[in-house]
């Protein structure tokens, strides 16, 4: 049983059921050579035929309406599912973005058509979404966009630039932040389209990373044009709409365990418990995940109450991808090996972690615009 995971209490009715059976599924993917663990894998590890059998098992899509081909499932459910699926390192980036966020995202903003056009698919992990949000020089800044929409008769003329857009490669889809209107207020005049892909004048460039992996994309629009029902939500809106989605981005269980498969495979050797101050730091690193582990599960529950946990979903991303990065710290400390890309278990997922700590703090926002934004809100209630 996965460190962690078996303390907390249930969180429903059906948990024990739906988790033994995740469980079982996924032992039978790794006996099938259907994937190997590996760290950070809800954002690398992209394999389409993996994600299309997890939704044949209704595990894709879990809180889309059934009228729509989803599970109706809540929220809780969906992050029982998910813990498992990152607990064993499983490879659900294809699918991950259009589940986590875009699914809720055109629940909520979609039209009627757009919803019966890209909700059945996302169920299925037919279709597969990308999100169109950073941009060159912005760092951090969201709010810096240059990427322009303009009105035209055949609808909208997109030109500009993301980058750092997860699984682009692979998409069906992007949503994509862009400025519409002028407005004095810099989280004015934002507006979100829905893009299908391949189109001719929208050009997906891959970025390599540090460990030579092909994840994250460079995306040129060459005022390419696009329907007038690719708006999605109202014009001017995009501000709001992102930062609602940024919720359920930010809170997830993935900012906690893209470090687990490495913390299991550690509490597996003779080294976890060799020396007092690894037993200390092992049982340390333990008590704080299943503290954060509560504080995420916290706000699965908020969603399911329709609530808005922005500022409590910052808070976690903040202190939850601390905590993933100080396990690969202490893995690195206390483990009597040497990180081995080529080589397997415990030298393999710590070869990984090591170059993909860098990221843990700045993607999905740096923890320092994350804690400007739980002072700013706390301030005020």
């Amino acid at each position: 049983m996965p460190i962690g995971l078996q303390a907390a209490p249930t969180t429903s009715a059906d948990e024990p059921g739906l988790r033994r059976a995740v469980r079982e599924h996924l032992d039978r993917e790794r006996a099938e050579g259907g994937f190997e663990p590996a760290v950070d894998a809800w954002l690398t590890g992209i394999d389409p035929a993996f994600s299309r059998r997890l939704a044949a098992r209704g595990w894709v899509g879990m809180r889309i309406p059934t009228s729509y081909g989803g599970g109706g499932r809540s929220a809780v459910e969906r992050f029982v599912v998910t813990e498992e699926l990152l607990a064993a390192g499983a490879p659900v980036a294809a699918h991950w973005v259009a589940d986590r966020q875009m699914a809720p995202g055109i629940l909520a903003h979609g039209t009627p058509e757009q919803r019966q056009t890209y909700l059945p698919g996302i169920a299925t992990a037919e279709l597969l979404f990308g999100i169109g949000m950073s941009e060159p020089d912005a760092g951090s800044d969201l709010a810096a966009v240059r990427t322009r929409a303009v009105a035209v008769e055949d609808g909208w003329r997109l030109t500009g630039t993301k980058v750092w857009t997860s699984s682009a490669h692979v998409a069906t889809n992007l949503v994509v932040l862009v400025r519409t209107d002028v407005s004095q207020d810099r989280h004015g005049g934002l507006s979100q389209f829905v893009v299908d892909l391949p189109h001719p004048d929208i050009h997906v460039r891959p970025i390599i990373t540090i460990d030579g992996g092909h994840h994250v994309n460079e995306v040129v629009f060459d005022d390419a044009v696009i329907p007038a029902g690719a708006l999605l939500g109202r014009r001017g809106e995009g501000w709001a709409q992102v930062t609602r989605e940024l919720a359920a981005e930010r809170s997830g269980p993935e900012r906690i365990l893209s470090t687990l498969p490495l913390l299991v495979a550690w509490s597996a050797c003779e080294e976890s418990r060799g020396s007092r101050g690894a037993r200390e730091d092992l049982g340390r690193l333990v008590s704080r995940l299943s503290t954060l582990r509560q504080m995420s599960l916290a706000i699965a529950r908020q969603i399911d109450e329709g609530r808005d946990p922005s500022v409590e979903a910052a808070l976690v991303k903040d202190l939850g991808t601390q905590f993933e990065s100080e396990v690969v710290d202490v893995v690195r400390r206390h483990a009597r090996i040497e990180p081995d890309p080529t080589g397997s278990g415990l030298a393999r997922l710590l070869a990984s972690a090591v170059l993909h700590t860098p990221v843990f703090t700045l993607r999905g926002g740096t923890n320092e615009v994350l804690r400007s934004i739980v002072a700013k809100q706390w301030s005020t209630r």
